[in-house]
């Protein structure tokens, strides 16, 4: 009878999990016209092509700096920004609102926002900072490979940032208020009240962070996709960038599978 209960939801992952990864695998061992209709087994021939592509194994490596940069960045600036907002102040319900509206946005649309902050002619950064006298040309940063991944890695960081406070403000919101009374009582500096009370506690809530940021970053593509297409020069390209260009065009499928 448990087995019977379970069935649906068994049959349910076989449809939407188990056939496309097969399927999936099917397709990188043939080879696969545009239309996507397999021909001949191919012997692993999109492995290898797939392993000896320079193009691939630097976009591989790109993909772990992203992932890396934007959640330890997101983590670094999530842990003050919570620990501030779990604070009693007047309008802190208007900062909470404030730090978790670009949650709300779609992630396409705040990288069409920061494409055209970022333009190298007319964008607000560049205004900004003339205006400031800290530039006296324009900076194209989406054009230029020094700049234009650092950039995306500072815009995957402030999107990531408002998902984590959250996570954040849920742990410290579980931790007692009495730990912190007594430490005080003690002669416990801040310093030592977060290092001893707060960081350990809020440990779980680090670790769920991590794990869902990670699933999230490394998968991200429209920050890249509408920002720079993976350019300029294929230097911003990350895994998923790569393949996507790799199977719709230049039309191999095979080895984007």
């Amino acid at each position: 009878m448990p087995y019977f209960l379970i069935l649906p939801s068994l049959l349910l992952a076989a449809v939407v999990i188990f056939w496309p990864v097969v399927h999936l695998f099917e397709i990188a061992t043939h080879d696969v016209n545009r239309f996507g209709q397999l021909r001949d087994f191919n012997d692993g021939a999109n492995f290898t092509a797939l392993i000896a592509s320079p193009d691939f194994l630097n976009a591989l490596w790109r993909t772990a700096v992203w992932t890396v940069a934007v959640v330890g960045g997101a983590l670094v600036v999530s842990i003050p920004v919570a620990i501030i907002l779990n604070m009693d102040f007047y309008g802190r319900s208007v900062a909470r609102v404030i730090v978790m509206l670009p949650w709300a946005v779609s992630l396409t649309m705040t990288a069409i926002v920061w494409r055209w902050a970022l333009n190298g002619e007319s964008g607000m950064l560049n205004s900004a900072l003339r205006n400031l006298g800290l530039i006296d040309s324009n900076i194209q940063w989406l054009a230029s490979a020094a700049t234009a991944f650092p950039m995306q890695i500072l815009v995957g960081i402030l999107v990531t940032v408002p998902f984590t406070t959250t996570i954040f403000l849920g742990g410290l919101s579980s931790i007692p208020e009495d730990l912190y009374e007594a430490s005080s009582l003690e002669g416990a500096s801040l310093w030592q009240q977060f290092r001893e009370i707060t960081l350990p506690l809020l440990k779980p809530f680090v670790n769920i962070a991590i794990v869902l940021n990670t699933i999230y970053v490394f998968n991200s593509f429209p920050i890249i996709w509408v920002m720079t297409q993976g350019g300029p020069a294929n230097s911003t390209d990350i895994l998923v960038t790569h393949l996507y260009k790799l199977a719709f065009r230049l039309g191999k499928l095979g080895e984007a599978s």
